[in-house]
């Protein structure tokens, strides 16, 4: 019996420890494991590798995915699917275990669909936006970085009484930023989740000021350049415009992306993969995705996971709103 791994989509820190944990339970359960590197254009390229111990050695801290990542135009056409499962034919693999978000889900439910190849999805996405599950792997990883980050930041802009508006990446969702507000100690939250106030924020920046405030943390979701929300340069502007405090923007990009995996994405790496793989070979369901809630993992379909869009908890929202008014 033989699985394959493969990431797909935009890479996150866990990914390289649930590789290496694939690979050394497979061995254990007596399985070939095999590496699909490139994710789904690896796949039609026939960029497949019998998994040796010595491909996964030294790889737990290292952030990014070793087998490498890729968005796919191909794999929307029927051709290039089937060149990817002949591919997998001449190495006996009927089961993938795919780390990745609810597109590369739905890509690879198409490819069982045409061909029958069996796979078990693992939410894995620093925007932590996959609905059905409270835990995406690398997003806490994502937020330790930015946690760092804007301490880092914290320290010059109290050293001369600055603000500062520091953007996290979350395309389509504000999860990084409001997290990273609350845990970071920030004045200011600015997501499309959430209506906000600037005029009453102002007030409230400019009496915490006078009493005795000495610099402001700012953080704004990405989305909020492309949705109808006050973007980073506006939210720069207005706070050196109107509340009279000099501004410094910081951008933090792909550095959210990388970094040593931390110890809780490690753990659920092993996990995420363990529970997957025995799912694969425990019985004979065509696809579902491994979901993390109230401590506990389960199964669902994907039909489950593109049912809805994903909604940040309530709970969460609710601490951040003394920042948006």
């Amino acid at each position: 019996m033989a699985i394959g791994i493969m990431t797909s989509g935009g890479d996150c820190a866990g990914m390289n420890p649930a590789i290496k944990h694939f690979v050394d339970y497979c061995y254990t359960k007596e399985v070939q494991p095999y590496l699909i590197y490139d994710g789904l254009e690896g796949l039609i390229d026939g960029n497949i590798k019998a998994a040796t111990y010595e491909d996964v050695a030294g790889i737990m801290h290292e952030g990014g995915t070793k087998i490498r990542s890729s968005r796919s135009k191909r794999f929307f056409e029927y051709e290039y699917r089937k060149q990817a499962f002949e591919n997998l034919k001449k190495h006996k693999i009927d089961k993938i275990l795919i780390l990745g978000g609810d597109g590369s889900f739905r890509a690879l439910n198409q490819f069982y669909k045409d061909f029958g190849v069996h796979f078990v999805g693992v939410p894995a996405t620093i925007d932590n936006d996959i609905f059905g599950t409270s835990y995406c792997l690398g997003v806490d990883t994502a937020l330790n970085i930015i946690r760092g980050a804007t301490d880092a930041v914290r320290d010059t802009s109290s050293s001369f009484r600055r603000a500062c508006v520091i953007e996290t990446m979350g395309r389509d969702c504000g999860y990084l930023a409001l997290v990273s507000a609350i845990t970071c100690g920030a004045e200011v939250c600015i997501i499309p989740e959430l209506e906000y106030d600037l005029e009453s924020i102002g007030k409230r920046l400019k009496e915490e000021i006078k009493n005795g405030r000495k610099y402001v943390v700012c953080i704004v979701a990405e989305g909020c350049n492309k949705d109808k929300c006050t973007s980073t340069n506006q939210l720069v502007q207005w706070l050196e415009n109107d509340i009279k405090i000099e501004t410094r923007a910081t951008i933090l990009g792909h550095v959210q992306r990388g970094g040593n995996p931390t110890v809780f994405d490690r753990l659920m790496a092993s996990k995420f993969v363990t529970y997957s793989i025995d799912k694969l070979l425990s019985d004979q369901e065509g696809g579902s995705v491994i979901v993390y809630n109230d401590s506990k993992f389960e199964f669902v379909t994907i039909d489950y996971v593109n049912s809805q869009k994903y909604e940040i908890r309530e709970d969460l929202l609710e601490l951040a709103k003394r920042l948006v008014n």
